[in-house]
């Protein structure tokens, strides 16, 4: 497999008490899903929005199609990087009065001119492609729905697809079921296996629920306290491993594990 994304020594310092990341790395191949894990403010957060420029490192190199996003420096340039990074967040990020279908084709913007974006002008082509991928989310009847009158998984539905329409390499989805039901959780996380098995878009997502990552992912990147304390196979992590991660914190955080089998007999 070809690697996509590398982190190499990355830290981020708000300020010299507050350390976000500290000497994170890691690499990511094109076409795997890797979830990343820990308790909250373990800095899940800021090393998926390192990768897009959100949030810019304070030291070290991260490195996606073979070039260091942190030293893009143009405006044209940075715009041309997030067109192929797809975002998904929790709180989904839609502009509610307007509609599923405006809401998906905004995913369209980095490809265009500051006064066309605005204005509003999309091609045929565009237009047909937000359909297909609503449809292929199972949002048929929506497509002309105010996003306002929809429920939290079918807003995080619209998210994907305003994502997928970008045609993006990759796809990072920050905390992407937490505000959502068991239900409504399994069709999204379906859905990102699904985009990555059969379309080779690689996923990074970060998630509370440990066995929604032991049992979806491809790789785990366990977090605590900005450091990378466990990079590998989702079989392989073990009690120690998940008491490396989250501490104290376990419990609190309802971690039920289902699968693997053998490690749910360790915990």
């Amino acid at each position: 497999m070809k690697t996509l994304l590398q982190f190499k020594n990355v830290s981020k310092h708000y300020d010299k008490k507050t350390v976000a990341l500290s000497d994170v790395s890691f690499s990511v191949n094109e076409g795997e899903l890797v979830s990343i894990i820990g308790p909250s403010g373990a800095g899940k957060s800021t090393l998926l929005r390192c990768i897009n420029r959100l949030i810019d490192a304070t030291s070290g190199e991260i490195i996606f199609e073979d070039k260091d996003v942190l030293q893009i420096k143009n405006k044209s340039k940075m715009r041309a990087l997030r067109t192929k990074i797809g975002m998904i967040f929790q709180n989904y990020n839609l502009v509610e009065r307007l509609s599923v279908f405006e809401n998906v084709l905004h995913g369209r913007l980095g490809y265009k001119s500051a006064l066309v974006g605005a204005l509003g002008f999309y091609s045929e082509e565009e237009k047909q492609q937000a359909i297909k991928i609503l449809q292929s989310l199972g949002l048929d009847e929506q497509i002309y729905k105010r996003c306002d009158q929809l429920s939290g998984g079918q807003k995080q539905r619209v998210g994907i697809a305003r994502a997928l329409i970008q045609e993006p390499r990759v796809l990072l989805a920050d905390e992407p079921i937490a505000s959502l039901d068991p239900s409504s959780s399994k069709v999204i996380m379906d859905q990102l296996k699904k985009i990555c098995s059969t379309l080779g878009i690689t996923v990074l997502v970060n998630l509370h629920q440990l066995d929604v990552a032991l049992n979806y992912s491809d790789r785990v990147i366990g977090i605590s306290k900005g450091r990378v304390v466990y990079d590998g196979d989702p079989a392989s992590l073990t009690d120690d491993h998940i008491q490396q991660i989250y501490g104290s914190d376990r419990e609190a955080l309802n971690l039920v594990v289902r699968e693997p089998k053998e490690v749910a007999q360790k915990i």
